[in-house]
């Protein structure tokens, strides 16, 4: 990892008080600092936690970093990691660690929450015309001269709101022209001749400078492979068409970004037959959901499994309620709901039982989450069903991105329930 590539503040973080606004810790660790409290190691079911707890495991968020960095490794890539998936400077740090370039964000609230930590590589996927937090940008770069930043353009009116609100600035602010996934689908120029009206536009300022061209293949409609390297290549075709043209002349570097968590491979494919350009070219791969995976959206997208001599995800979440109700023998209620688990892909899914009296852990058999209340699951269960009030349930999410964000204190921990660490998020 490049020396100027850290993230500070993690003492800071550690030094916070454990109360009330953290979900589920101890209630006796009141007034501990979290540092104070993970240095106790104390043990999730035993130690004083209450439910809902959310985790995470230890050894499978050790393994998707890794992984990762083997596989960008393996394929020339650059990665900057989107870093809205778990909102943690922690994390950030863990993924700088294990070579990323830098940090994706999506929006200035995000770009504030990298800078507090001093993350200084930051690709904002997003065109950005706030006029306040360009202002706010404008500083940044001023203040600090490493400070490398990045984002995207699809649009004239854009660059003349971004130039406007630049204007008088010390640095020109990096950006890349954003190429579209194709009608109906999210942001960026619809087409090529869109591509170069952007461009063009750029060049008329000096507020800005290009540096690139990027996209997001995730929103490509009805996609499959074939239809996401289409649209690949209309990227990097419009990457040699720029260069060829003499656009990146103020750079000594050329940006091809994409690479969302379910086609990195294609992408990683494609960006391999990339001809040599005028400047040396940093292929920027953004997945950021890699780093706790699931048991449902990504764990049926991801690309390993297309892939699965590259290895393979780990899914590193795991819900903890408890069984407070079990009215019938085909119902039972647990304490954790639309406040605790994502719910916006796929519903929980019941996955083990740890037992009230004897701590012993059993298979979920016959037991499925059904819905989900503000602070109750529903709970369908076979009439053989082992399952009584007062037994742990544990279960598997899915979407990383809304399970991260309703927890602002996330307890690492081993395989045997060991609480090595807290992850700090900031939404």
């Amino acid at each position: 990892m490049p020396a100027d590539n850290t993230v500070e503040g993690l003492d800071r973080l550690e030094a916070e008080t454990v109360d009330h606004r953290f979900k589920a810790l101890p209630p006796d660790a009141e007034g501990l600092t979290v540092g104070e409290l993970a240095a106790q190691r104390r043990n999730l079911f035993t130690g004083g936690f209450t439910t809902p707890v959310l985790a995470l495991s230890a050894e499978s968020l050790e393994h998707n970093l890794a992984l990762l960095e083997t596989y960008a490794e393996r394929h020339g890539l650059a990665f900057a990691p989107h870093g809205k998936t778990s909102m943690s400077p922690q994390l950030f740090a863990r993924q700088l660690e294990r070579g990323a370039w830098g940090i994706t964000a999506a929006v200035p609230h995000q770009l504030r929450v990298y800078r507090a930590h001093g993350i200084r590589r930051v690709f904002l996927a997003n065109e950005l015309v706030d006029p306040v937090a360009l202002r706010w940008l404008a500083g940044e770069l001023e203040r600090d001269p490493d400070f490398r930043f990045i984002c995207y353009v699809d649009s004239v009116r854009g660059v003349e709101l971004m130039a406007e609100a630049l204007h008088g600035a010390a640095r020109p602010v990096d950006v890349v022209v954003e190429l579209g996934a194709g009608d109906g689908a999210r942001t960026g120029a619809r087409g090529e001749a869109d591509c170069t009206a952007v461009a063009d536009a750029v060049a008329a300022t000096t507020a800005l400078r290009l540096v690139g061209v990027a996209g997001y293949e995730g929103e490509v409609p009805d996609a499959t492979p074939e239809r996401v390297r289409v649209w690949l290549h209309r990227l990097v075709s419009l990457a040699v068409s720029f260069d060829k043209d003499g656009r990146f002349a103020d750079t000594d570097e050329i940006v091809v970004s994409a690479g969302g968590s379910a086609w990195f491979d294609t992408v990683a494919e494609v960006f391999a037959e990339l001809p040599a350009l005028s400047r040396p070219v940093l292929k920027l791969l953004r997945s950021g959901a890699y780093v706790s995976h699931d048991d449902g959206h990504y764990r049926h997208l991801t690309p390993f499994n297309r892939v699965p001599d590259e290895g393979a995800l780990e899914p590193a979440f795991r819900l903890w309620a408890q069984v407070v109700s079990r009215p019938t023998g085909q119902q039972a209620f647990a304490n954790a709901g639309k406040r605790d688990a994502a719910y916006d892909l796929d519903l929980p899914e019941a996955q083990v039982v740890r037992d009230a009296r004897d701590g012993s852990v059993r298979p979920a058999a016959g037991i499925t989450v059904t819905g989900l209340s503000d602070q109750h699951a529903w709970l369908r269960t076979d009439e053989d069903a082992d399952l009584e009030v007062g037994d742990w349930i544990g279960m598997g999410l899915s979407h990383p991105c809304t399970s991260f964000d309703k927890w602002q204190l996330i307890p690492v921990a081993e395989a045997d329930g060991t609480v090595t660490d807290y992850i700090r998020t900031f939404f």
